[in-house]
């Protein structure tokens, strides 16, 4: 596949600049300005919004740096537009870009609710906290229309599963009825992802997320409900948030968090190359710098996928975050271990069969 990896431009709320060429491409394509004809590219991309019939819902993993054994992804591809999202080369394995076409060509789990409960039911299942929408937000803009996150939590209630989120959207407090029914068993734990506290880096770095405050009322919101609430500080990006990792922890905690984590910007396959058109656009400034210090922390590499490395990275820079960081959540009275709360699993019902079909008596 070719695809043009050069005329980037900023369309209006996207965070990438370009749709550069995936790691499976066999062909780039470079634009060329010959003083003849050029064709002008739009301003607006229209998202291209598609079904994605999975053959299984629940995805284990075995990585000891995170606190969750098993996951469910409502959606591939993300609207919201994080420029360092990690799930971005994800889209790679679809033929399309980590770039805008991960932003703009987006796929839900139409069959969810039906797979869900075929696994549930099976013989021998045992229930283990489920992490809902790691690789993209389950409560993208898209949620709002098709509200495929809302109809699993639904099955999970019903069921009484264990269940997490982490989003950085407002939209969560739309499901707070199925949140308080999962809180009274302790079944449920939300966390929401604070990059920085300032509208303005959030503009460029996250462009369709909450602002920092709307994710802080919302946060309010769902404590005040009786709903453990948390923080992630994530990414953690060097020279740029990382100077806000005690007052984001603080606001938090006034907004009711009870436990926190952080990760430091990991930068895996086209990540790299995308931030890196981000920082030469936004922070020319101090884009070498940036870049230094991720390579002082990932073993003179962009990034390290090693299990133990990736998610905080080592050396000096990165032990100075991890000091400053336990420090915080010790003066604030934070859990901070893995940033989970921990959540009930013996209340857990399966889902019955009524006629050969699964009946969750909704």
């Amino acid at each position: 596949m070719a695809r043009s990896v050069l005329g980037h431009q900023r369309f209006q709320a996207r965070g990438a600049a370009s749709n550069r060429a995936g790691r499976f491409d066999a062909h780039q394509v470079e634009r060329v300005v010959d003083d003849w004809y050029e064709e002008q590219p739009p301003h607006r991309i229209e998202e291209t919004v598609l079904a994605d019939r999975a053959r299984s819902l629940i995805t284990t993993n075995d990585s000891p740096d995170v606190g969750f054994e098993a996951s469910i992804n409502p959606y591939r591809g993300c609207s919201h537009g994080c420029i360092y999202c990690f799930a971005r080369p994800s889209h790679a394995y679809l033929g399309l870009s980590a770039g805008l076409d991960f932003e703009t060509k987006l796929f839900y789990k139409d069959n969810a609710v039906e797979l869900l409960e075929a696994e549930l039911a099976r013989p021998g299942y045992r229930p283990k906290p489920v992490a809902l929408g790691i690789n993209t937000d389950a409560y993208q803009p898209l949620e709002k229309r098709l509200g495929v996150t809302r109809s699993i939590l639904a099955v999970l209630a019903r069921c009484r599963h264990p269940v997490s989120l982490i989003t950085k959207s407002s939209l969560i407090l739309r499901d707070r009825d199925l949140l308080q029914d999962l809180a009274r068993d302790g079944l449920v734990s939300v966390m929401f992802s604070v990059t920085s506290l300032s509208d303005e880096i959030k503009r460029s770095l996250e462009p369709r997320t909450a602002s920092p405050e709307a994710r802080l009322r919302a946060m309010r919101e769902l404590a005040a409900d009786g709903i453990p609430v948390g923080v992630m500080v994530a990414p953690v990006i060097p020279a740029i948030t990382d100077r806000e990792i005690e007052d984001i922890l603080s606001a938090a905690r006034e907004a009711g968090a009870t436990c926190a984590g952080y990760v430091l910007l990991r930068l895996p396959h086209e990540v790299k190359d995308l931030f890196r058109e981000w920082l030469r656009e936004f922070y020319p400034d101090r884009a070498k710098h940036v870049m230094s210090l991720m390579q002082q922390s990932h073993g003179g590499k962009d990034y390290d996928s090693r299990f133990g490395h990736r998610m905080r990275g080592s050396g000096p820079y990165a032990e100075l975050l991890h000091t400053r960081f336990r420090l915080a959540v010790r003066k604030l009275g934070l859990e901070s271990d893995d940033g989970r709360h921990r959540l009930n699993t013996a209340a857990f019902q399966q889902p019955t069969r009524a006629g050969g079909q699964l009946s969750l008596g909704f």
